[in-house]
């Protein structure tokens, strides 16, 4: 496959606030230490809308801000692909107690806010954009899918693509079925074309499975990438913040991997 581009990076997980402050440890300048994540505030999204999302919609967003930031007007004119594995836990169980009930009463809000492209759709109405969004789920694989889905679209449709991946843990007793430990969200800016902008290249090539998936040696981090599908494109955000040449392998599909060469602009 043709490679893309990266332009922006963004980050979100406890302890990785932003691309910039996680940079270093991304790139094992220093070791992972979890914190607690900031208030999900957005400035995205305005005080009366921000209040009739969730927790996972505001995350979503806040990944998609730090992704895009610096862009001011472009960021309308940018498709998006959304990639998360489970959604919004919270409003699957808030709407799950309530038709449990005699007499259920799910509210409008919370049934708009538990489809999958919800995020997607608070986005798009925030930066004003008109522009094609996907939203992909794909169990464990979500992150490799959500990838792949955004390169196809750079390369089929020649446009830039703003993908944000991720996940949060459920409450119980969803999470004791689906277990999601932590928090974690991931973006990518992908051109087809090199720019001034253009952190790295990425070429992408899909291949039977036997090839083992790549880990990090960070205990903290390789802990973190394991316990959110989201988390699983941590490898690859590692590799480029590392700016070094490199290969990410990631399963897809039980029967694949994806196979990611990492070739830095600078």
């Amino acid at each position: 496959m043709n490679p893309v581009y990266v332009d922006k990076i963004g980050i979100l997980a406890p302890g990785l606030t932003g691309w910039e402050q996680a940079r270093a440890t991304l790139a094992g300048h220093r070791t992972y230490q979890s914190a607690p994540l900031p208030p999900l505030k957005p400035a995205a999204l305005a005080p009366d809308v921000r209040r009739r999302t969730s927790d996972h919609i505001r995350f979503a967003v806040e990944v998609a801000t730090d992704t895009s930031r610096g862009l001011s007007d472009v960021t309308r004119r940018l498709a998006t692909v959304f990639a998360s594995c489970d959604a919004d836990g919270q409003i699957t169980h808030d709407i799950l107690t309530e038709v449990a009930k005699d007499t259920p009463q799910v509210s409008p809000t919370r049934f708009h806010n538990s489809v999958n492209n919800a995020a997607a759709g608070y986005w798009c109405m925030a930066v004003g954009s008109q522009q094609p969004s996907t939203s992909v789920a794909a169990w464990d694989d979500v992150a490799a899918a959500g990838l792949l889905e955004a390169v196809a679209q750079v390369l089929l449709e020649h446009t830039r693509v703003l993908l944000v991946i991720h996940d949060l843990p459920m409450p119980e007793p969803l999470n004791s079925a689906r277990p999601v430990h932590a928090a974690f969200g991931a973006g990518m800016l992908l051109s087809r074309a090199r720019s001034a902008e253009s952190i790295c290249a990425l070429a992408l090539e899909l291949a039977p499975s036997g090839e083992s998936e790549s880990t990090l040696t960070d205990s903290g981090l390789e802990t973190l990438r394991r316990d959110n599908p989201a988390a699983r494109s941590l490898a690859l955000i590692c590799a480029i913040a590392r700016n070094q040449a490199t290969t990410v392998v990631m399963p897809f599909l039980g029967h694949q991997v994806l196979r990611i060469g990492v070739q830095p602009c600078a």
